[in-house]
């Protein structure tokens, strides 16, 4: 079994734009910007044997605000621009109850399943309640970006941390 970290997308790996208060993703290719460190950060990770696996809701996609399409162009470019490998996708909203939508750990146990990945050994970096949530609930270690954004905080236990870089720099001395 291998180790992983898995990183929440929009806020983690690229800018999410907050929309009355509430962050959202870009919307199309045009508006994605890769976070400061995080192209070295996944580097660093890969090189330390951490397998990165990409776990996002995009529930503007049931909601109508974006095609399935321009999610799916969007984690390609990411994928070509950082290198990696594997991205699994929620196009859910909160009313359709799936198991694959973060607060729910679904992604994260998919993920682990399809590459035999020790959970209990693994890391979660996520900006948002939901994304900690997941994590505490498939047995990862939780680090929360915490951008002060006006939504319910995550429950403890987490690590509070700035960046994608931050975390990465304890996950390694770990």
């Amino acid at each position: 079994m291998i180790k992983a970290v898995f990183l929440d997308r929009d806020g983690v790996i690229n800018r999410a734009f907050v929309r009355n208060t509430v962050p959202t993703p870009p919307r199309t290719l045009d508006e994605v910007e890769i976070l400061s460190g995080v192209k070295e950060s996944i580097l660093l990770l890969k090189q330390h044997n951490f397998e990165v696996v990409i776990v996002t809701n995009q529930p503007d996609a049931a909601r109508g605000l974006v095609t399935r399409d321009s999610v799916t162009q969007i984690n390609e470019l990411l994928k070509v621009k950082l290198g990696v490998n594997h991205f699994y996708t929620c196009f859910h909203n909160d009313s359709d109850k799936c198991n694959c939508r973060k607060p729910e750990p679904g992604l994260i146990l998919e993920a682990a399943q399809d590459l035999a990945i020790d959970v209990s050994r693994s890391f979660l970096v996520g900006d948002r309640w939901r994304d900690i949530l997941a994590g505490q609930r498939a047995g990862c270690e939780c680090f929360f970006i915490d951008y002060n954004y006006v939504e319910k905080s995550p429950s403890l236990p987490y690590t509070r941390v700035s960046s994608l870089n931050e975390a990465t720099q304890m996950i390694l001395e770990k």
